[in-house]
């Protein structure tokens, strides 16, 4: 192994999760793996923030999919053993309307979930939500293994990946049909629609332009939500911990200014910020794609992945990070208030490009979850997040728009009973341009593109870009957004990269087990 490692070397620009992974995966083969990040610790935006003393998670909040990072530590020759513990949730979200008293919980157990529904909008709502999850489980168990697991999925392999059966599946949704319309076939009541469709803001997108195929988020949720002990952060620092077990070197503070290619157009390094050149056979990007298009990696690489125009964006946010006590209204880990007007907010965000008027607000209440009630009166830290346009290289967002917004968040949670008065040094506000700044070229956008329209499943570039040698993993890259496929998309870099190193020389890998073909565990239960 040791000669192995002198021969093939590879550097890893950003330890967010997809870059983690890839840092992982490639250090258990025997690959000299050198991972670069310009914070000073890994994440990415698995990020905490310090408000008042105590330290919390300022970006996905989240656990799901645990398969995907299973299977991914099992190909390393680890476990969820190495990772914090995960603690299941039995209530998935409360929701709350502005001006109703009554509150609603979906569960984990679809019974319960179903219970619930029918105590709020009546039986037949509560049938409709039955048939709704099988058909979300018919869906998602179609496009698991030719979307998810295909290194770069098209039309045509779709297509010949589905048969027939999936191919009656999606044709069953709709080809063309968006959630928000897709939803109204199944619910009446429009409070219960509006839940649902919230789905799409998984995935950045507005539920009025997102496709029906992103219902399939209601089975990823059956399928479980956990609590992490310490937090989503603590994910990325497992990772990197183990990535350094394996001999990856990580190095942070060090901001990658250029990716250096040879006189054939082959990837052969890169250039720190410091001006240090660190030779590499292979690179991984694990940033926004547009931060190439826009030069950010030097002028050789600018072609390597498409431009995305700004119309395009997923969503940003606005969000708060809070240590304060609260009042009135019991929260649960995941909380989420509404307002009256739904279509107005992504009117607002998506073509008048502000922050809304009547903004949906998340709620996380990272102390909450326990077995145990939390303490009344005792501080807790919550993040609050509203969506926003991710015009954070357009506009300052100042003080003359996010006061305003900040003040119609804290009475929607007023109105629905939640009293919330944090002093000003118990609150952290982040926005837009600073997503943009911590995150460069992305304009704040949290989620790549966004998922408008079904070709947009298509449209995001794989792990092999037109730069030999040089990958791509992330959020903003093939399968999408969010931990866990954001870490699916490292492991796909992972394997790119190793096929490459394969083709270019007489390289002979570590052999490790698990890998892309593995059936999950969620997949292995199903009938």
């Amino acid at each position: 192994m040791a000669e192995a490692r002198r021969e093939r070397r590879v550097v890893v620009i950003g330890a967010g999760i997809g870059g983690l992974v890839s840092a992982l995966l490639l250090a258990r083969q025997g690959v000299q793996v050198t991972l670069l990040d310009s914070a000073s610790g890994p994440g990415g935006k698995m990020r905490q923030q310090q408000v008042d003393g105590a330290a919390m998670d300022a970006g996905p909040t989240v656990f799901t999919l645990r398969w995907v990072l299973e299977q991914i530590l099992e190909q390393a020759g680890h476990s969820l053993a190495d990772l914090p513990p995960l603690t299941p949730l039995p209530v998935l979200a409360r929701h709350a309307w502005r001006g109703h008293d009554a509150t609603l919980d979906l569960f984990a157990d679809a019974r319960r979930s179903a219970e619930a529904i029918g105590a709020f909008a009546g039986a037949d709502e509560a049938r409709r939500f039955v048939a709704f999850c099988a058909e979300a489980r018919k869906v998602y168990r179609t496009l698991e293994g030719p979307y998810m697991r295909s290194a770069k999925p098209s039309v045509p392999g779709m297509i010949a990946s589905l048969g027939p059966r999936g191919l009656a599946t999606l044709t069953g949704l709709g080809p063309f049909n968006t959630l928000w319309r897709y939803l109204g076939r199944h619910f009446q009541n429009p409070r219960l629609r509006q839940l649902f469709a919230r789905y799409a803001t998984y995935c950045g997108a507005s539920p009025w332009q997102a496709p029906a195929t992103l219902m399939l988020v209601a089975q990823v949720e059956l399928d479980g939500v956990w609590a992490v002990q310490g937090g989503m952060h603590a994910v990325a620092q497992s990772f990197a911990r183990l990535a350094g077990q394996h001999g990856a070197t990580l190095r942070y503070g060090s901001a990658c200014s250029r990716i250096l290619l040879d006189q054939a157009g082959h990837t052969r390094g890169v250039q720190l910020a410091s001006g240090e050149e660190l030779p590499a056979d292979a690179v991984v990007f694990n940033g926004s794609p547009q931060a190439l298009v826009n030069g950010l990696l030097g002028p050789a690489v600018r072609h390597a992945a498409p431009s995305q125009p700004v119309k395009r964006r997923s969503l940003s946010a606005v969000t708060w990070a809070v240590n304060a006590p609260t009042a009135g209204f019991e929260l649960e880990r995941h909380n989420v208030f509404f307002d009256d007007d739904y279509r107005s907010e992504f009117e607002d965000i998506f073509h008048r490009r502000r922050l809304p008027g009547a903004g949906t607000v998340y709620v996380c209440a990272q102390d909450r979850g326990g077995a145990q009630p939390w303490p009344s009166g005792a501080p807790e830290r919550l993040l609050c997040l509203v969506n926003a346009p991710a015009d954070g290289d357009q506009r300052p967002f100042d003080a003359q728009e996010t006061d305003p917004c900040e003040q119609r968040s804290l009475s929607l949670l007023g109105s629905c009973g939640l009293r919330l008065s944090p002093q000003p040094h118990q609150m952290q506000r982040t926005t837009p341009t600073d997503f943009n700044r911590l995150f460069p070229a992305s304009g704040g956008a949290l989620y790549g593109q966004a998922t408008h329209g079904w070709m947009a499943l298509f449209q995001r570039p794989g792990a092999s870009c037109r730069v030999p040698g040089l990958f791509l993993a992330g959020g903003g890259v093939h399968p999408g957004p969010g931990v866990p496929m954001a870490a699916l998309s490292g492991q796909l870099a992972a394997a790119a990269l190793m096929a490459h190193l394969g083709s270019t020389s007489r390289w002979h890998p570590v052999a490790t087990s698990g890998g892309m073909s593995t059936r999950s565990a969620t997949t292995a239960a199903m009938p």
